[in-house]
């Protein structure tokens, strides 16, 4: 699987796809995150979950990384939408990813358009080197969002520290909110927390109109998930 995601990267074949994120009050899709996938040699669509552990342990992940920053630079500086990447923890520790992305998005122009997923679930070595990046994307005009919090390593404090702007609800919580009163309540929480910080709440993996309905009476800011929209090529 090593060699096929390197001769991916070389054939160009791995690609973007973009789910859309709509605004619970205006019903509007302003925002996208970009999504990335894999096309085999003889055509197929390859999940990330079979080939980005491997890219995560053979070094092609910020290979991948800056695939998906370029491509999704490229499109939107054409558009008007926001549109999001997903950064982990050592893409941030990477010197040479952090300066292609500084170079990018000034050229691109998409800097204040930009926002940028921090993986908080896999964990993060060291939040001086995360803040430090994150004050460098911020002065260019860029945002951040804390992706699938809510569970795992998620922590109240932590989020203090990182001066984020949106905060993404983990889908094992959105999942079963409409029938687990624990769920409910612990997203009830995040959005409180989210509200007096100043942040934006986005719900992730939203599937029927019964969870759609559900999050928009606890006022959640937006929605992600296959009932408003599927990961699509723009």
């Amino acid at each position: 699987m090593a060699s096929d995601v390197r001769r991916a990267l070389f054939e160009h074949r791995i690609m973007c796809h973009y789910q859309p994120i709509v605004d619970f009050k205006t019903g509007e899709i302003n925002k996208y995150e970009t999504l990335v996938r894999m096309i085999d040699d003889v055509g197929n669509m390859v999940p990330p979950m079979e080939f980005l552990p491997i890219a995560k342990q053979t070094k092609l992940y910020p290979q991948i990384t800056l695939e998906v920053l370029y491509q999704a630079c490229t499109l939107f500086a054409t558009r008007s939408e926001e549109f999001s990447i997903n950064l982990s923890d050592s893409d941030i520790r990477n010197t040479h990813t952090v300066s292609e992305i500084i170079r990018t998005i000034t050229e691109t122009g998409t800097a204040p358009r930009i926002v940028f997923e921090i993986l908080e679930s896999e964990g993060i070595e060291s939040y001086a080197e995360v803040t430090q990046f994150i004050t460098k994307v911020k002065a260019l005009g860029a945002k951040i969002a804390i992706d699938d919090f809510g569970t795992g390593y998620s922590n109240f404090e932590n989020i203090l520290k990182l001066s984020v702007d949106y905060i993404k609800i983990d889908g094992s919580l959105i999942r079963e909110i409409s029938s687990n009163p624990r769920h409910h309540i612990i997203v009830e929480t995040i959005i409180d927390f989210a509200r007096k910080i100043g942040a934006k709440t986005i719900a992730e993996f939203v599937s029927d109109e019964e969870i759609y309905n559900t999050l928009k009476k606890l006022d959640v800011d937006y929605s992600q998930g296959y009932f408003t929209g599927k990961p699509m090529s723009l």
